[in-house]
């Protein structure tokens, strides 16, 4: 196949394998100009390997890829951008300690007039409705605000076709509706857009066709705007979703939760200083925190689980007891759990196996896994093997490394873990991040559960859909600040998206914006 294509993008036939496992399988995939595409699928479905090779990170085994109707070859990321093809990852690489500029510069080639390129970045990013400072240090923006230096990185090279993935996960709604705008406009000026989104609803709002792919093989082929989101997600997982249970009228149980005037200073140039955070969360209660990453979020979670102590002992209570000098295994102790943001890394040990990892976070609780000063291995895989059947934990073996599984089965076993132990008070930290439909259902509806149990449980989560489905109360932190948290009935969207931009803050911050 040669010449003129009606296609700017076609993978034909593309396979992947790794070892045994095919990653992708025969997977046909037709992008034109002008057209945003939905890449979707659950977590494992093969997206992020797919996407790697039409960018030049990884090789297919088989198949082929044409651009614009002749067979190519793309070696890596370089010969990528040659090709016009742009990708704005969910994990931003940018260096902090740089400004807009600089950072932008480094991903450009040959050498650059660093001001002839600022009066690019501004001409550009106004442009686009995507505003950026040149001169700004990356450090002081905003999540929303580096994003943009992300994407306006891309525009730049002037890209025939923009692979985005999770472009929305850390944006604002306000933000999300100017996201969308833009990718409106380059779309109408021919520019092909490649969409990964576990979020369905914006996927039926913003895409014109959407290719679904399971276990590595394309399944389907559909008009998004034409399916519902229910539907969307059966072709994804090949059965219906779970819906989500909702809890009858909640009995008010006793304070599990409490922070009295809780402020702890950042602890690095980069960080977030916690500003006088008052909260409480009653056991049968579900209370989240929204928020734009970056605004305290991670601090809040160390100094609440206690990798962080803080300034004085009854600046957090848990179950009833001062704690803030209290390290994290004093608080499990008290049967408090924990479940940071990061699964990799902070939550599992990559090398090391599943039943080792429910070792980490139990061994100093009453779980059966500890006598006389040793470890009963035994017990720990009899507890992997429960998290496997009841959070249908997806993996090769009984026990493998904890890196060896996709990113949404190792959080269900991180989530898991937590919620086996039955805890009184909970701590989670973005509990379905990055995790496809059918998997998000399962742990909202554990939490829930949980809640109903008589625990009490604190989510801090960017997803707003995430948030109103299973809130009692919703608080928003901006800059280390946290809002009175409200009955999730008398707070809207829109609200919301006030508070995440620093509507309820006080002091300096607001005022120098407010000025701006």
């Amino acid at each position: 196949m040669t010449g003129q294509s009606e296609f700017l993008l076609q993978t034909i036939g593309v396979t992947k394998m790794f070892g045994d496992l095919a990653a992708n399988a025969d997977v046909t995939l037709k992008v034109a100009p002008g057209e945003i595409h939905a890449l979707l699928g659950e977590n494992g479905a093969g997206k992020s390997t797919l996407v790697k090779m039409i960018y030049g990170s990884l090789q297919p085994t088989s198949g082929e890829l044409f651009w614009m109707g002749e067979r190519v070859t793309v070696p890596n990321p370089a010969a990528a951008r040659n090709l016009g093809i742009g990708m704005v990852f969910q994990h931003f690489s940018l260096f902090e300690a740089l400004s807009v500029a600089e950072n932008i510069a480094l991903a450009m080639p040959g050498k650059l007039d660093l001001d002839i390129l600022s009066e690019r970045i501004t001409r550009v990013s106004k442009e686009y409705g995507l505003p950026l400072d040149p001169s700004a240090l990356v450090a002081d923006l905003s999540v929303g605000e580096r994003q943009r230096i992300e994407i306006v990185r891309c525009l730049l090279q002037e890209p025939r076709l923009l692979i985005m993935d999770e472009p929305t996960a850390v944006l604002t709604p306000q933000e999300a509706d100017q996201l969308f705008v833009t990718l409106n406009r380059l779309a109408g000026e021919g520019c092909a857009v490649l969409y990964i989104s576990h979020r369905l609803e914006e996927v039926k709002q913003l895409c014109h066709n959407s290719t679904i792919l399971r276990h590595g093989k394309v399944v389907a082929n559909v008009d998004p705007q034409k399916e519902t989101a229910a539907s969307l997600a059966r072709l994804m997982v090949g059965a219906d979703v779970h819906s989500i249970s909702a809890r009858a009228s909640r009995t008010e149980g006793p304070v599990m939760i409490e922070t009295s005037d809780l402020s702890m200073p950042s602890d690095g140039p980069f960080g977030v200083s916690l500003k006088n955070i008052a909260l409480d969360v009653q056991g049968g209660e579900i209370v989240a925190i929204a928020g734009v990453a970056g605004n305290g979020q991670s601090e809040l979670f160390d100094a609440l689980s206690g990798e962080r102590q803080a300034l004085t002992g009854d600046a957090v209570k848990l179950c009833g007891t001062n704690c803030g000098l209290t390290s994290v295994t004093g608080r499990r102790q008290m049967n408090a759990a924990f479940v940071p943001e990061e699964r990799l890394g902070h939550g599992a040990v990559p090398g090391m196996p599943l039943s080792e990892n429910v070792i980490l976070t139990r061994h100093s609780a009453a779980s059966g896994l500890t006598r006389s000063g040793f470890i009963d291995r035994e017990v720990a895989h009899q507890i992997n093997d429960r998290l496997t059947q009841k959070f249908d934990i997806r993996k090769g073996k009984r026990d493998p490394e904890a890196r060896s599984l996709s990113g949404g089965n190792l959080q269900k076993f991180v989530v898991g873990r937590e919620l086996d132990r039955e805890p009184k008070v909970l701590i989670i930290n973005q509990p379905t991040w990055g995790v496809d439909a059918g998997a998000a259902a399962l742990i909202r509806q554990a939490l829930i559960d949980l809640a109903r149990s008589g625990s009490a449980v604190l989510v801090i989560s960017q997803d707003l859909d995430e948030i109103f489905e299973i809130a009692d109360r919703i608080a928003v932190i901006s800059r280390g600040e946290l809002s009175t948290p409200r009955p999730a009935g008398d707070i809207s969207l829109e609200q919301i998206g006030l508070l995440m931009a620093g509507a309820h803050e006080k002091g300096a911050a607001k005022v120098e914006r407010a000025k701006a």
